[in-house]
């Protein structure tokens, strides 16, 4: 099989072209993910809640603003590893935080949320409080917690939130809300509608932070700078805060959006594709080196051989696949090794039966005749004389079985068969299918897995198309693809 002709012909058609070079892009980004990605990236970081505690829930893409017509709140992180700024008071010195941002959407944000990490102190526990600075030069204090004390035998120094942070979402504290209601009455003169009910309960908490009261009813947008202000008070000059970070949330986020974990969908996706590519790749590579051995050595020996290959490959070929995989993986559990065993077990028999007929036909040709009047071997004789015939076709038939297991696998993990600790497209579709992305219209969790699953199949599909000159040479002269 000569590598460089089969390429040739690839490139000579529209299909074979555009075959290559959508598979140059997929295996690019397979290498990206390999190189960028860690290799527990299912286990460390998809299947934890705690990784994606700061991105918002089920938003879409950010350029779906661009279709919407309004420009809508894009998600911030902000970060500050060092105070702006301390001040005396006494015995305690005051630590400043400041977390600059931008308000700019025609709508408030959809949540403020407060992290603090490693918090060091040597005595008494810190004091914890948190403000936001409006564009209106008002300021509105919205938590005040002290840090946790020390523990029954712990020396000092004491250390808290320092493997998990310490998560506040300040826009769903009760005295965050009693704050804003106090606000609004003394700036505003807004009373309470009904009893327990204020201003700001009725229209979001969110809303009247980042807004003025309307006329109309509600709150109009306030744009402009603000500044969440985090207020650490200590009394040993030895305390220290490690990390503040505000999370501001966006209702649009990144280039695919969040699912309703919060969990960035592009970046699952991204790291299904290797995955993908392989379960077509050694899939295909196996069941095709399978296939065709079986095949050599039932067409050219012959006998009770070739009888016994017959009959295995028929009955392997009637046994439904899709319930074997299943019940093979309620028994053996959802691990993607097994998923690809069975895949291989079952998709030899097509292709044996075929390279057979060739191997009948090639094995009383004159070549191999005088190959084995030589004295070669039946295997030397099956290598160099009868599979080189055979090759073209047996390279367009492993490209055909690569997105036939890719589809298998997607097939499995939306039954929610798939293994859990790797992601695959297949179940992002299954997650987003069980929590009802359909019917709450979150189509950016079920349409591109979808088409990456379909560009995946119609990659192999273009490929193979750009063989058939290879494998039948007379449609060298007639390419209805040719461009």
């Amino acid at each position: 099989m000569d590598v460089r002709r089969l390429v040739r012909e690839l490139w000579a058609g529209a299909p074979g072209r555009a075959g290559l070079i959508l598979l140059t892009l997929l295996m690019l980004a397979s290498l990206y993910v390999a190189v960028a990605y860690p290799a527990d990236f299912g286990t460390a970081r998809w299947a934890s809640p705690a990784v994606w505690a700061d991105l918002p829930k089920a938003a879409p893409p950010a350029w779906t603003q661009l279709l919407a017509g309004r420009r809508r709140v894009e998600h911030q992180v902000l970060e500050a590893t060092a105070p702006a700024a301390v001040e005396e008071a006494g015995a305690y010195r005051t630590q400043v935080f400041e977390l600059p941002f931008l308000h700019r959407a025609d709508e408030a944000p959809t949540f403020l949320s407060l992290a603090l990490e490693d918090v060091t102190y040597h005595a008494r526990p810190p004091l914890v409080s948190v403000s936001l600075l409006r564009p209106d030069g008002h300021e509105i204090t919205l938590y005040r917690q002290v840090v946790a004390g020390p523990r029954p035998g712990e020396r000092s120094p004491y250390r808290r939130y320092v493997e998990s942070p310490l998560r506040v979402v300040l826009s769903s504290e009760a005295r965050a809300a009693e704050a804003v209601n106090t606000f609004l009455r003394q700036t505003y003169g807004a009373a309470p509608a009904a009893p327990g009910k204020s201003l700001a309960m009725r229209s979001g908490l969110t809303a009247a932070l980042f807004g003025v009261p309307a006329e109309s009813g509600g709150f109009q947008v306030l744009k402009g700078p603000y500044r969440a202000r985090v207020r650490v008070t200590v009394q040993d000059a030895r305390d220290t805060v490690g990390r503040v970070r505000l999370a501001v949330g966006g209702s649009v986020y990144g280039l695919m959006g969040t699912d309703a974990l919060g969990r960035d969908l592009a970046q699952g996706l991204l790291f299904g594709l290797p995955v993908a590519l392989l379960i077509g790749l050694a899939t295909s590579t196996v069941s095709t080196g399978l296939g065709t051995a079986l095949g050599l050595l039932s067409g050219y020996v012959g006998g009770r051989v070739d009888t016994a290959i017959q009959r295995a490959a028929d009955v392997v070929a009637n046994v439904p696949v899709l319930p074997l995989l299943i019940f093979m993986v309620f028994i053996g559990g959802t691990q993607l090794w097994l998923i690809l065993l069975v895949l291989v077990a079952f998709s030899w028999p097509g292709l044996t039966i075929v390279v057979r007929s060739m191997a009948l036909q090639l094995r009383g040709r004159e070549e191999v005749e005088a190959a084995r009047a030589l004295g070669a071997s039946r295997l030397r004789v099956m290598w160099r004389h009868v599979f080189p015939h055979a090759a073209a076709y047996v390279v367009a038939q492993m490209v055909f079985f690569a997105p036939s297991a890719i589809l298998a696998e997607a097939g499995l993990s939306f039954l929610g068969l798939g293994d859990p600790s790797i992601p695959t497209w297949g179940q992002i579709l299954e997650d987003g299918f069980r929590t009802g992305a359909v019917f709450l219209g979150y189509w950016w969790w079920v349409v591109p897995p979808g088409l990456l699953i379909v560009v995946t199949a119609v990659t192999f599909m273009l490929l193979a198309l750009g063989l058939e000159p290879a494998v039948d040479p007379r449609l060298r002269g007639n390419r209805p693809w040719r461009s």
